[in-house]
């Protein structure tokens, strides 16, 4: 759930060039979190290798004075659905087969993104050329982070939806099957004043800082899903942690 001190921070946000920027987020990780991070079964970890797990503690305190997490959102009005194409009030489009499945009904759509900042990530290539279990275990903080930063972010937009008898739809995330990195980065960095927070997109549609996530949620009274999110990743068959995850992200 998100805190009280969040939902101030909605109300209130830091406003550039019309564009919600949410700052100071609230983030609730916990050891276990940054072992799935890692790609690690926390229980197995804690019965065969306990040293990993003070480590993974360890990682986590360290970890929290360069946890910056940020957020910008833009809503728009949807005009109208062509094919694969949700035309946008201000002459703004999304376009893709798993936008035209999921935003069909939808009444507005949200576009955001979500970073931790780049002081992580620097710091935790300093650790690994010391301590490289160390450091990687502070990448897997990142890793949970900017994934709990991102859930609660979604919570908040459905609570705020259900407030007015409405929907949201699954986050759509570029990369997922049917909108492709290419395609889904480029789209949503033409709504968003990225630069706002310090983000940028690579020729390869990387983005940078790299515990950044970008999606698109869907609002609206007809929209019906009973869809995960896991359920449009390339990775739902091979992944072990996906049962994790919620409706919501």
């Amino acid at each position: 759930m998100i805190s009280d001190g969040l939902i101030l921070l909605i109300i209130a946000p830091l406003k550039k060039n019309n564009m919600p920027i949410l700052q100071g987020i609230p983030l609730n990780i916990d050891v276990d979190q940054v072992l799935k991070a890692q790609g690690a079964d926390p229980q197995i970890i804690r019965q065969r290798k306990p040293r990993l797990v003070e480590i993974a503690t360890s990682a986590l305190e360290q970890s929290r004075p360069f946890l910056d997490s940020k957020v910008i959102f833009r809503e728009l009005n949807v005009l109208s659905v062509k094919h694969e194409r949700l035309l946008l009030e201000g002459q703004n489009e999304l376009k893709g087969k798993l936008i035209a499945q999921h935003l069909f009904s939808a009444e507005k759509i949200i576009a955001v993104l979500c970073t931790i900042g780049a002081k992580l990530e620097e710091y935790s290539l300093e650790k690994i050329k010391t301590d490289p279990v160390l450091g990687l275990a502070i990448e897997g903080v990142g890793s949970a982070a900017v994934e709990a930063l991102a859930n609660s972010i979604c919570t908040y937009f459905g609570e705020k939806a259900a407030e007015e008898n409405l929907e949201t739809t699954i986050p759509l995330n570029p990369g997922m099957i049917g909108w492709g990195v290419k395609e889904g980065q480029s789209q949503i960095f033409k709504l968003l004043n990225a630069e706002e927070l310090e983000i940028t997109l690579t020729p390869s549609y990387l983005m940078l800082p790299r515990k950044t996530l970008s999606m698109v949620i869907g609002v609206g009274a007809e929209i019906k899903s009973s869809d995960k999110t896991c359920d449009y990743c390339h990775m739902n068959e091979t992944c072990r942690y996906k049962d994790q995850y919620t409706a919501s992200h």
